[in-house]
């Protein structure tokens, strides 16, 4: 098995491999010309998010600046839109529904180191998959941690951190993000 075929498995993987260094470089040449482009450049910005990312719906925004370790592992629904400063770790898959909204400076984190430090030592790496419903609103600078999924219509506040799954209409806030008794509230 090839260290991209562990890493998409979830499994561990040593990120100096050749074939995941030239897919970070990729990942890098088209984000810093994706970054890079005319303000009014809506065409332009569309077709480099085609060519770097594994799916991206119609209608869909994300403002610059915008990082990715690979870009083939994020799916990115339709209506979609993400204010400045995105960070998606996509060592594992990050999959978005439809009409997802994310404030500025929002990470969306599936990298994960092992806790044993000799391990760590040896360059080991995992992932963990995100994956996030329909409507969901993550405000300015959330945090998601590996292997969280996010129900649809959940509203996540501001500067949250998601260190475990949330259920569908809910509101969370907090370090760690807790659901309040209700939306409503």
């Amino acid at each position: 098995m090839t260290e991209w075929e562990k890493m998409v498995a979830g499994e561990e993987y040593r990120p100096g491999d050749p074939e995941l260094k030239a897919g970070r470089q990729r990942a890098r040449r088209l984000t810093h010309r994706y970054n890079g482009l005319d303000a009014d450049d809506d065409t332009g910005r569309r077709a480099l998010l085609e060519e770097l990312l594994g799916h991206v719906g119609e209608h869909t925004v994300l403002r610059p600046p915008f990082h990715c370790d690979y870009g083939t592992q994020l799916r990115i629904g339709r209506g979609c839109f993400a204010n400045f400063g995105l960070v998606a770790l996509d060592v594992a898959p990050i999959t978005l529904g439809d009409d997802v909204q994310m404030g500025p400076y929002v990470q969306l984190l599936t990298a994960t180191h092992p806790l044993d430090p000799v391990r760590r030592r040896e360059g080991w790496e995992g992932g963990q998959p995100i994956t996030i419903g329909d409507n969901v609103w993550l405000g300015g600078g959330v945090v998601v941690l590996p292997g969280v999924t996010i129900g649809a219509n959940t509203v996540v506040g501001a500067g949250a951190v998601v260190t475990r799954d949330l259920p569908a209409d809910t509101l969370a806030v907090g370090n760690p993000a807790r659901v309040t008794p209700s939306l409503d509230a």
